[in-house]
């Protein structure tokens, strides 16, 4: 039944070209407009650790003077590191990390290749169990060597390939910054966008090439990356554990999303503490918040991207909007062969169908042209010069979702033409005729 609808809009669209075309085209501009947009924006806003992604909570604390206090404003996105490391040491979660980013120099055994800076990440263990690291090689250190400043490393699998060609290295010894440390682990492909376990070090982008014990990065004063908030005197020191400086990210995963009000209750117990001790002044203002909870405070999805996409989707609309009025125009200027048809048998269901199925094969005719539209903007947007243009890539989700919206667009632009169809009345067209 359907190939015989199927012949019969191929042999109407044979003898409407022009009409044809513009329908075709009308869809394809629509299409290709909002489906670049929409993968843009599906990038952008995806989660990025979806299996636990309400597990993960990102502690904030406030360690800030009474000095332009306001009752319910936000508490420091970051933490101090007396902050940090003493609830890392008080370990009320399941697990928990400190962590910051930095920069250090590699200095290879190879001749040919020279001394080069890379990425780094200061944390601890629990960084790579909670969030799902994968390993090539090795594992994470163990906790002593988080308490004992111990010299190891876990490498990224291109520095891996670098460095040692990609062969097994746990257990060899990698320079940086003048130091020698031993590699434990190799990661293998691990880059969650957005960057959420760190916003201040870039929203979007590959991840870091080297991770490191953070009590020992400390030791040993080596460089660090990110953006830091000072509101007293350092005495020059202001990554001291007793700076008045935030400048530390701590993430804690919980047994069950249930679980964050008994946490949040530790924390305000905690500021409760530091106030009666005199650190803090401000009365209990903390924060827990998911991954995605946290990424929408960040306002990690640019605006300008969310402008895009209301812009793009409402000229789909108009787009199917003037598909409509050409399908009508198509389907009345056929009203005598429609009506011949009814005064022949063809019921009312028939007619019906026959005009959805033609819509439809414009519609899809439209969505093929739309969808290579769709690539050309997405390689246009992957020469901008921002952090997240290159991950703007059509993936399998979103092919399946362009044809999925070209199909149901083509329907819905169907669907009064064919109604309007399918009321012809056969006596009226027969004696016209």
């Amino acid at each position: 039944m359907f190939a015989y609808y199927f012949r019969l809009a191929l042999r109407s669209f044979r003898r409407n070209k022009v009409l044809t075309a513009l329908m075709v085209i009308a869809i394809a501009l629509g299409i290709g407009a909002s489906m670049t947009t929409l993968t843009v924006f599906h990038v952008l806003s995806g989660d990025p650790i979806p299996q636990k992604s309400d597990r993960l909570f990102a502690v904030q604390v406030d360690p800030r003077p009474m000095l332009g206090y306001q009752a319910g404003e936000e508490p420091e996105d970051q933490m101090t590191r007396f902050d940090a490391e003493a609830l890392l040491r008080e370990k009320h979660a399941q697990r928990q990390a400190v962590m910051t980013g930095g920069g250090v120099t590699v200095e290879s055994d190879k001749a040919s290749l020279r001394p080069f800076d890379t990425d780094a990440r200061y944390t601890s263990t629990d960084f790579f169990p909670m969030f799902d690291t994968p390993f090539l090689y090795g594992r994470a250190w163990p906790t002593s060597d988080d308490e004992g400043r111990a010299r190891v490393v876990v490498i990224s699998r291109t520095l891996n390939q670098k460095l040692f060609d990609g062969a097994d290295s746990i257990g060899k010894p990698l320079r940086m910054d003048g130091h020698v440390f031993t590699v434990v682990g190799v990661l293998d492909e691990w880059s969650p966008n957005p960057h959420f376990y760190d916003l201040e070090t870039g929203r979007y982008g590959g991840s870091e090439d080297v991770y490191l014990p953070f009590a020992t990065a400390m030791d040993l004063k080596l460089g660090r990356n990110g953006n830091m908030n000072c509101w007293g005197n350092s005495n020059g020191d202001e990554i001291g554990v007793n700076a008045p400086c935030t400048w530390l990210q701590y993430w804690v995963e919980l047994p069950s999303p249930a679980d964050a009000a008994t946490y949040r209750a530790y924390l305000d117990n905690y500021s409760a503490q530091q106030k009666a001790a005199g650190r803090f002044q401000r009365p209990a203002n903390v924060r827990l918040r998911n991954v995605m909870e946290w990424l929408d405070y960040k306002q990690v999805v640019p605006s300008d991207v969310r402008l895009q996409l209301w812009l793009a989707m409402g000229f789909l609309l108009v787009c199917l909007i003037n598909t409509v009025g050409l399908l009508l125009a198509k389907f009345l200027r056929r009203s005598g062969e429609i009506g011949v048809r009814r005064a022949l048998g063809a019921s009312r269901g028939q007619i019906f169908l026959q005009s959805l199925v033609e819509a439809g094969t414009v519609g899809l005719a439209g969505g093929v042209l739309g969808l290579g539209l769709a690539l050309v903007g997405l390689y246009a947007v992957r020469q901008q010069p921002v952090e997240y243009a290159k991950l703007a890539t059509l993936d399998g989700q979103m092919l399946l979702l362009t044809f999925g919206l070209t199909l149901v667009a083509s329907l819905l632009a169907g669907f009064l033409p064919a109604l309007r169809a399918m009321q012809v009345a056969p006596a009226i067209q027969l004696k016209s005729q």
